[in-house]
């Protein structure tokens, strides 16, 4: 098992997954290019995100989203949805740790959405803060 470490958060990678970071996000995907997570960073600059400011965040920037559902990923606690756009079927998190929001979406073809959620749903399970971070 490989570690995925950044600057705030670390993530269990199996050897058939592999990352890569883009612009301000981490791309995280399977070799068998199925699907792709993209994780993005937020940090608040006073005090503590809420379960309440998660989920209002969530509604405001994911207009596609019908339902939220409460989810725990590793350290992290918040909100995940799911939808279909444009032949993608779409999940989206908002989860956050303390002062840190993670936005992250797993995206892939219609026709194969659900065939990763378990192992993305295991990878996610790892999400851990870095103890400086904390």
């Amino acid at each position: 098992m490989n570690v995925l470490e950044t600057e705030w958060w670390t993530m269990a990678l199996p050897p058939e997954w592999w990352a890569d970071s883009e612009d301000d996000s981490i791309l995280v995907g399977d070799r068998d290019d199925v699907g792709c997570i993209e994780i993005s960073t937020l940090h608040k600059e006073r005090g503590e995100f809420s379960q309440a400011e998660v989920q209002e965040i969530a509604n405001t920037q994911s207009d596609s989203v019908e339902k939220w559902d409460k989810v725990t990923l590793g350290d992290f606690q918040g909100v995940l949805g799911k939808f279909v756009e444009e032949g993608a079927a779409i999940r989206e998190w908002y989860v956050m740790c303390g002062p840190m929001l993670l936005f992250i979406t797993y995206s892939c073809d219609e026709d194969n959405g659900g065939m990763d959620d378990a192992a993305v749903d295991e990878l996610l399970d790892t999400l851990a803060l870095v103890s400086a971070a904390r």
